[in-house]
Order: structure tokens, then sequence, then C-alpha cells
């Protein structure tokens, strides 16, 4: 095979080849085929991986970005392509991860003509974006891709699209890479820490917060030991459970949907909250009641990579623009010269019995499903979800024990769960992936399940069918009752669905069959098969602790 030429997309390649991009997520699309043959050269590098949507593909890219730290990157033809992708933009926008979103573009001189797929990706992507830009210049391809990965990577890591246009790409693409991008890193101010220790002295109820992107492990490993040795509460942000073990003696739970209600009184009551890389945004501060604007003036210390982030809402006593992972080892140092255990062993005693699975009546208890996943599971396993109340029973009742563990998204993206955990088995192969997924969840990614039977990727999916959209109807029950519309679903025969792909597949009814069929699952997906339980589950029971009958009664 002889190799593609030095035109602008043989730059493109280049640049991710020495940037060590070793995967790229793509629907293919006649209008960057200059690029796939671009790609056709490096094989033993950059693996693509061929997906069934684009937003499967998009999932799977920002799914990439969470487990390793570097931008995912996607590829897509130019209109419909897209903005179907568009959503895997706005997960990685709202969940701070660093993505790459290539599109293919009409040509330069038909633009402004309304010519066949034509979209202007600065306007459509330039508020789902960091950056959204166009390649206009072939010999400032370089100049432009390296542009992406450092804003990709820099500040709140978040998303960048790239247009190419058509024309562009076949043209000489200028001067090769020199080195990879590495990215700059703020750290804290020797005096912030200071002042932090001073704070922290003089406080009787502190409380730690943990979010956001970009920790690395000595970080996560320090800022924990840190907090055990003074006995501080730690709370972790909306579907951030895995940044520290959940069984560390101080943690108190997560910020989440439905939080536990103690951990609520205790964030109210803290006379200092020490909030490093959460943003504090709407579902951890529970639609901006948790926090009060005039308290958290005196009480809350924010540090975060993004300096727009800061004052945005919340008003702080103190605030530094910083990475999280360098603020984390350098306040990990602090001596405050005493400690809150007995406040940290409450805070983590709370979220035990929260934790603990519940009773319910009917024949599958999801608590006792969550529970047992996560006696079986290796501590490494992955877990991943969409959005829909199904996600309020792993989130409340899985505990983990490692890092890069959940993949969840904030965003509250429905069909994210599945194409994330290919996107997790494409990047660690040896360690088991689990997505939950609720009926209506997962029939918007179900089509991946081709993908993932085309590349032998062994992930285990969880239906559970309530046969509704749990959230909306649960909230429609609330503020409508038995007004039932729009929200129930008929549903196909999964295990049927599953096995045209050659997949496993086993019904399960009950809590006490669970146990084998996940093991069947497991079983199936150690040689490289996907799996499918379908799980079926009452409706009546739509959420922890609450049941249709009640909120129709209040």
């Amino acid at each position: 095979m002889t190799q593609a030429p030095d035109t602008a997309a043989r730059r493109l390649v280049d640049t991710l080849v020495m940037n060590g991009v070793d995967k790229v997520f793509c629907v293919p699309g006649e209008s960057y085929l200059a690029v796939l043959d671009a790609l056709a050269d490096v094989r033993d590098k950059i693996e693509v991986i061929v997906c069934r949507h684009e937003a499967g593909a998009a999932n799977m890219a920002e799914a990439y970005g969470k487990l390793t730290g570097k931008p995912g990157v996607c590829m897509v033809t130019r209109g419909p392509g897209a903005t179907h992708a568009s959503i895997g933009v706005h997960t990685a926008h709202q969940d701070s991860t660093p993505m790459i979103l290539f599109v293919g573009q009409i040509a330069l001189s038909d633009r402004g003509r309304g010519a066949f797929q034509e979209v202007d990706y600065r306007e459509v992507f330039g508020g789902l974006a960091k950056w959204a830009t166009e390649i206009e210049s072939p010999e400032r391809t370089v100049e432009v891709v390296e542009r992406a990965f450092a804003t990709a990577l820099q500040g709140r890591m978040g998303p960048v699209v790239v247009a190419l246009p058509e024309n562009i790409l076949h043209d000489a693409g200028g001067p090769a890479p020199v080195r990879p991008v590495v990215a700059a890193k703020a750290a804290l101010d020797p005096a912030f820490v200071e002042q932090v220790k001073a704070r922290l002295a003089k406080a009787e109820r502190p409380m730690l917060i943990l979010g956001g992107s970009g920790w690395t492990d000595a970080a996560t490993d320090a800022i924990s030991g840190w907090a055990e040795r003074l006995g501080l509460p730690v709370a972790l942000s909306f579907r951030r459970k895995d940044l520290i073990r959940n069984d560390h003696p101080g943690y108190a739970g997560d910020l989440g949907l439905g939080p536990n209600p103690k951990l609520v009184a205790r964030v109210k009551d803290a006379d200092l909250l020490l909030v490093i890389g959460a943003r504090m945004g709407e579902n951890p501060t529970q639609g901006y009641t948790l926090l009060d604007r005039a308290k958290t003036a005196e009480t809350l210390i924010h540090i975060h990579p993004g300096a727009e982030e800061l004052g945005r809402v919340w008003a702080p006593a103190l605030a530094a623009a910083s990475d999280n992972s360098l603020a984390a080892l350098a306040l990990s140092a602090i001596d405050p010269g005493r400690t809150w255990n007995e406040q940290g062993a409450t805070a983590h005693a709370d979220f035990m019995t929260f934790s603990s699975p519940i009773e319910v009546k009917s024949a599958v208890n999801m608590s006792e499903v969550i529970a047992h996943l996560a006696e079986v599971l290796p501590e490494d396993a992955i877990l991943t979800n969409g959005a829909g109340n199904f996600a309020a029973w792993l989130h409340r009742f899985h505990r983990h024990q490692a890092r890069r563990t959940q993949l969840a998204p904030t965003s509250g993206a429905m069909g994210y769960g599945y194409p994330a955990a290919l996107g997790a088995k494409v990047v660690h192969p040896s360690r088991e992936v689990v997505c939950i997924a609720g009926d209506g969840d997962f029939m918007m990614s179900a089509n991946e399940m081709a993908t993932a039977a085309q590349y032998g990727l062994g992930v285990i999916v969880v239906v559970v069918d309530n046969g509704t959209f749990g959230t909306i109807r649960m909230h429609q029950e609330r503020e409508y009752p038995a007004r039932v519309i729009a929200t129930e679903l008929k549903n196909p025969d999964f295990v049927k669905y599953a096995e045209a792909f050659d997949a496993f597949a086993v019904r399960c009814e009950a809590t006490a069959d669970f146990p084998a069929a996940l093991a069947a699952a497991r079983e199936a997906a150690a040689g490289g098969r996907p799996a499918l339980i379908h799980l079926i589950t009452d409706a009546e029971q739509i959420a922890p602790g609450r049941t249709i009958t009640d909120l129709r009664g209040a």
C-alpha cells in the first residue's frame, strides 16, 4: 500500500499520532475520506472503531476522555453526522471531559450557498464546545489541531469541534508537528494555602467536597489520606463517586439526585466548605437551594481550574484558579493542628446506612441487585449508565472502591451508558464492564450492540425494564396524579434482540434469579461475547423509597 501524501489530511493524522492518540471513534463519511485514507497508514498506531450512529461514536469518545484524561477523538461527516454527534459534545462540556470532534465540511468555495448538508459549525457548536473552528488554510492544519488539544486539556477541560473543508484536506499540509502538546496547569499560591490553613484551624464543622475532572491517582490518594488523618467528612459531587474509595472512614456520600438527607443537612450546617474541582451547579446544590450566598461569602473556599467558574453563582470567601490535582497535593500538606474524627466517622456511618439495601414490595429489588454486583465484581470493574430513574438505584447503593470505575453523564443524557461501556472496554479490554440501562435509555443506543459484536467487546448490559420513561413518569405522577400520557413504553423482546447479534441474553424476573443470570453473562463476556440481562421490574417502585401509589396519594 502506498502512503498518503503530505496533505492537510496527512498532517492532521500526523498530529494525532504525535499526541498519543491510539483510538478514533467514527461513522465514516465521504466528506473526510482523505483523513480516513491517511489513517490507513497508521493502523499500527491508531485503531479506528466504526460505530453505528454518530451519537454512539461521540459518547464512546467522551468515555475515552473520562477514563484516560486525554482527549477522546471522534470523526463524523457533515450536516446530520455532526448534529447527531452534538449530544456527545454537550455531555463532554457539562462533564468537563477532554474531547475533539472532527467534522467533514463542504468545500470552502461553496460556503454560504446552502450547499448539500451545509452547516456553520462555529455557530452551531459555539455554545456547546470550548472552541469551534474550521481549518481554512491547509498550511495551518497542525497549528489548529495542536490548539484543539491544548484547549481541550487546559483550564476546565472540555470538547473542541474542528470542521474539515473537503477541498482543504487534499492540499499541501504545511509544517509537520514537532512535539506533543503539553497542557499548561496553574498551581496554588503558597499564600493562599496559608489562608486555607488558618481558616481550617478555626473551623468547627468543616467539610471537603471534591469533583471535576483531570485528577491524578497521586492527587486523589494524597487528598484522601489527608482527609482521613484529619477526620474530615468528605462528599463527592454529582456522578463523581469514583474519585475516592467509598469505604473511606470520612466518606459522607455524593451530592447528586436524591442525596442522603443527612448529607444535605451536614453541608448546610458546615462552617467551612473546602470545594476542589466541583462547580457546585444545579444538581450538586439541589436546584441552587443547598447553599446560601450570604453564608458562602463567609464559609466557601472554592478551587477550580476554570477561573470563569469562580464566583459564577456563589460568592466565595476564598477562591483560586488551579489544576485540581496540583491543588490537592498542596493542600494535603496542611496541618491545621486539630482533627474532626468524630464528625468524619458519623458522616460515614450515615452513608453506610443510606447505601444499604432497602425493602421493596416487588419481585425484583434493585437495591439488592446493585449490592450483588458489588459483592461479585472486581474492585476495578467499570459501571456505566445513561439517564433515568433506574440510575438512582445504582448511584445510591453501589459503593465504588477504585478510580475510573464510574462513567455517568452529569448532562443527564439518555443513551449514554451503553456506548460509554463499549468505549471503556476498548480502553481497558481486561477489565469487566457493566452497563445499567433503563428500557427507554437502552433503546436510544441499542444499535451499538452491532459495534460490540463486530469488535468482540464483552460488555454486559442490564436492561432494567419497567415499561415506562421512569423519571418523567415520576414527575408526571407528582404533578398530575394518575393522568398518564406519553410515558408508557412497548418494548421488544430484549433477549431475542440481543441474540440477533449473537450476544448472550437471559431474562430475569426475580431478585433471587439475578446472581445466576449475572454469572452466566460474565462467563460469556469473558470470552469476548456481548451479554444482556433483561431485568423485569415494576414501575410501581419508581425510585428508591418512592412508589407511584405514594406519589398519587401525596
